[in-house]
């Protein structure tokens, strides 16, 4: 279940990557609106080309599940995704339960006009997924040969979400009725919601759920709809986005800062190459609000860390929101983000965000400071020292021209090569393999590519943590595998 759910978190990545281009379309029309005047056409434009992606969120959910759990990443999938989504949100339409139930529109349950939302999205891919990996290959009789093999998903993809449809027109309104109670619920406890949201939000992490836990405050499951509130400007100043603004000050100072602390505190010998991946990482983290490599590089090393680190984001959120201090992000919380946002109408004082990132920076700094050498936690470069394997250099030769295909050919070597690896595939940061043997896996052939960690999540499923251009490396390992 464990690897099912992170498999899903995994999948969620390529739709939400979509969300960069709507802050910069949104942020850019809304800048232009509040220079140039309210009205003007170049501003309109703008804001509703990126409104289109923010709005239609469900739909790339859908499509991005779908492709995303299929198991050969085809494109049928993803159409089934979006012939699941649409057989569901028409059936479960107000107008249409108005019509099954023979009353005025008006008088239909309103969970029902929020039935195209994130999670009905993602129940449609993981259904058309499903059904994908259940009849891809199904020959039917020579008369309806035509409809065999992947012409038939989305077929069975659109009669299973009738089924499902039937079960949701009862049970969707008592599910909605509980996920609004628990967004209630959290909202009404103002700062310390969002305290507690982001500290559960860190600690989720690991294993990929926290997905779930953000679809309920960023999207429209439960009708908070933090970020597309935020991004349209429907909402109320000081209050929405008060579930993204505490993440700016962790993101772009917070974590570059324990980046600093680990590098003071790491052996003076490994202290070049710890350098280089803390520099990489705090870097990505500030401007991008990606901060995987750096989260990875101590999350399973030194797990006290990374309890502080989620209690520090509660704080963080909690900080922000009590002085209803906002900005958003349509990715995540970096100075990209924090740029495009901070001129749009819901923002509120901004730039008091700056202030309190300058704050958290020192305390991350201190705290993982004395935590490490209190502790003598094992963050990078305090390791015991090992033997570098069959010889090799610490660093992977990072010629522009193969630097990937150099990594990426002694990564799979390290993990066992085709003798060992059945299947090899990526989220924004990390490789996610799946192997037969873990004992035949050289780890220390893989550290000494220099990549900023391992995380073992299973018998049989690996991680290896590569940073933000871990799609290169994915490709390069695919080249291989097909040889």
């Amino acid at each position: 279940m464990k690897k099912y759910f992170q498999r899903l978190g995994r999948s969620l990545m390529l739709p939400v990557a979509v969300l960069p281009a709507a802050a910069i379309l949104l942020g850019i029309g809304y800048w232009i609106d509040t220079g140039l005047g309210a009205g003007n056409p170049l501003a309109a434009f703008l804001t509703k080309a990126g409104g289109s992606l923010i709005d239609n969120i469900p739909i790339l959910f859908a499509v991005g599940v779908a492709l995303g759990m299929a198991k050969d990443k085809d494109g049928s999938s993803a159409l089934s995704g979006l012939v699941a989504y649409l057989v569901i949100t028409t059936l479960l339409s107000t107008a249409t339960v108005a019509m099954f139930q023979g009353i005025d529109p008006t008088k239909v349950d309103p969970a029902f006009g929020k039935i195209g939302n994130a999670f009905v999205g993602m129940l449609s891919g993981l259904v058309a997924a499903s059904m994908y990996n259940r009849f891809s290959h199904v020959q039917l009789p020579d008369a309806f040969a035509f409809f065999s093999g992947k012409r038939l998903v989305p077929i069975m993809s659109a009669v299973s979400m009738i089924v499902v449809s039937a079960i949701l027109y009862f049970l969707w309104p008592v599910l909605y009725t509980g996920l609004v109670s628990f967004g209630e619920g959290i909202s009404k406890l103002g700062a310390a919601g969002a305290g507690l949201y982001g500290f559960f939000n860190r600690l989720l992490i690991p294993t990929g759920l926290h997905h779930a836990l953000n679809s309920v405050f960023w999207f429209d499951v439960a009708g908070i709809n933090d970020i597309g509130n935020f991004w349209s400007g429907k909402g109320v100043k000081g209050t929405t986005g008060m579930y993204q603004a505490g993440f700016f000050p962790v993101m772009m100072f917070g974590l570059p800062a324990a980046c600093l602390a680990m590098y003071h505190t790491a052996k003076d010998k490994n202290k070049k190459q710890v350098a280089s991946l803390m520099l990489a990482a705090g870097f990505a983290a500030f401007l991008t609000g990606v901060t995987e490599p750096i989260e990875f590089s101590f999350m399973f090393v030194a797990p006290m860390l990374y309890v502080v680190h989620a209690v520090l984001t509660g704080i963080s959120l909690a900080v922000a929101a009590f002085f209803h201090w906002t900005a958003g992000f349509g990715f995540s919380a970096g100075f990209i983000d924090f740029f495009l946002s901070s001129r749009l109408p819901l923002a509120n004082m901004p730039y008091m965000l700056i202030v309190q990132g300058l704050v958290f920076a020192v305390i991350y700094y201190f705290v993982f400071r004395f935590l490490i050498t209190k502790f003598n936690l094992m963050t990078p470069g305090r390791e015991d020292d090992e033997a570098d394997t069959d010889g090799e250099a610490a660093n992977v030769s990072m010629d522009k021209s193969g630097k990937f295909a150099n990594l990426a050919a002694q990564i799979y070597a390290g993990l066992g090569g085709d003798a060992n690896v059945t299947s090899v595939d990526n989220c924004i940061t990390r490789l996610r393999i799946e192997v037969k043997d873990m004992n035949a896996v050289d780890q220390n052939k893989i550290k000494a590519t220099g990549v900023p960690g391992i995380n073992i999540v299973g018998p049989t499923s690996i991680q290896v943590i590569v940073g933000t251009q871990v799609q290169f490396v994915a490709d390069e390992i695919e080249k291989i595998r097909k040889k």
